[in-house]
């Protein structure tokens, strides 16, 4: 009798700590000073409408990362608040050079989760599209070498700017939790028993990352856009950003595809370029931060179970 497959589970790298979803709950957990793991969960709302609306091919992309967006900004509020805190200390002022320290890792992690998302999304449209107007267009007429161009600098600009904010050491450890929860997910899957010793041995890869996700938005907006024509740099850049919501439900759609070839030898390969990108946005993690992406994956199932027997315990 074959095993069952194992449920997708997801989740995202917070500051000294890992969230993750599952059925019922999103849990959270965090590394304190004093060396203890403090949780954080919120059971998942349920919406009539946008549950009909993740079934349907191209939106439910949109509406998952919206769903992902606001509840993953709930959890990483709660990391940034008490990752620097000791037990029992009070949420009074805090010194200017600390609060630019957590404000810096939280402006850092919200682009990277919600870069495919509002603010993020239109900088790495606009931005490229500019420079590719004033550096190329002059010299190259056809439409689809255009979009080439422009998907190479979107490229460009991205690996740059990860690869800078990679070097800080705040954002270091961000991304070492994000290979921790990485690792965590690959662990469940493979069905092993979740040990810091057994997590360690697996990939800090994984084809479902959101980072996979913002290379798929780049690629197959080249593909998308050279549908469409345009007379000049305003018509291309709000051409640009009224095609958003569809490059973005597309990508998604590339990205669940790729993630159900990644088992097939030679079809895998489409799935390499969210891994490349990943190879900056994860890192190793020590032992005491799989530590932390394990309680958290623990934590996460024990209240799955605990609201499936007895949801009147998360109401009140």
């Amino acid at each position: 009798m074959s095993q069952q497959k194992p449920m997708q589970y997801g989740g995202q790298a917070v500051i000294e700590g890992v969230m993750f979803g599952g059925r019922k709950v999103t849990v959270t957990a965090v590394r304190r000073k004093d060396d203890t793991i403090e949780y954080f969960h919120e059971e998942k709302k349920q919406y009539p409408l946008a549950n009909k609306l993740k079934k349907v091919p191209f939106l439910r992309g949109i509406v998952g990362l919206v769903e992902a967006s606001a509840n993953g900004s709930k959890h990483l509020n709660f990391s940034s608040e008490r990752y620097d805190v000791e037990p029992g200390e009070e949420q009074t002022s805090e010194p200017e050079e600390s609060k630019s320290s957590s404000l810096s890792m939280i402006l850092g992690v919200a682009v990277i989760g919600v870069l495919s998302l509002v603010f993020g999304k239109l900088i790495f449209t606009v931005v490229p599209a500019i420079l590719a107007d004033l550096l190329f267009m002059k010299w190259v007429t056809n439409n689809i070498l255009q979009n080439l161009i422009e998907g190479g600098i979107k490229i460009i600009l991205l690996f740059i700017y990860l690869y800078a904010i990679s070097q800080t050491p705040l954002m270091k450890r961000l991304f070492q939790y994000h290979g921790a929860e990485h690792k965590v997910i690959n662990a469940y899957e493979a069905q092993v028993e979740l040990t810091v010793e057994n997590v360690q041995k697996f990939s800090t890869l994984h084809y479902r990352c959101g980072s996979s996700f913002i290379i798929f938005t780049v690629l197959v907006g080249v593909i998308i856009y050279s549908f469409f024509h345009y007379d000049n740099l305003w018509e291309r850049i709000y051409q640009r950003i009224l095609l958003l919501p569809l490059v973005i439900g597309a990508s998604y759609e590339v990205l669940q595809f790729t993630n159900k070839l990644r088992d097939i030898p030679g079809l895998r390969l489409l799935g390499y370029p969210g891994l490349l990108l990943q190879k900056l946005t994860t890192k190793e993690p020590e032992d005491k931060q799989v530590e932390v992406a394990i309680a958290s994956f623990k934590k996460m199932q024990e209240l799955d179970r605990t609201y499936e027997t007895s949801p009147i315990a998360f109401t009140g």
